[in-house]
């Protein structure tokens, strides 16, 4: 399995609307796609932004190529997201997971 993580910064007063954008799915019929496992969206105040970290779960970097494109590394941030950030990644980051211990996939309201 394959842990894509991305970095993206708000100003506070652009935080929640920006995070609710993000729910139920990072990406719009995400969890549609074959080789989709899951995902986790992290939120916390540093200084004067809110940063945002996603990870996303997926069966393989060909899973990944199949949504993202031949140059799979570069973030995918639809238009309507992008103006509530104040800067981003421009890639993802993407870990190879070898080990779990007593941690399942659980889906946030």
């Amino acid at each position: 399995m394959i842990a894509r993580i991305w970095h993206g910064y708000t100003k506070p007063e652009n935080a929640d609307a920006y995070e609710a954008m993000l729910k139920p799915e990072l990406l719009p019929g995400i969890s549609k796609v074959a080789g989709f496992r899951g995902s986790y969206l992290l939120r916390r105040q540093i200084g004067a932004e809110i940063e945002f970290i996603t990870i996303m779960l997926w069966d393989s970097i060909e899973a990944i190529r199949a949504v993202a494109g031949a140059d799979y590394e570069t973030a995918v941030i639809p238009d309507n997201r992008r103006k509530h950030l104040a800067r981003y990644d421009a890639k993802s980051q993407h870990y190879e997971i070898t080990a779990t211990q007593g941690i399942e996939f659980v889906a946030m309201a």
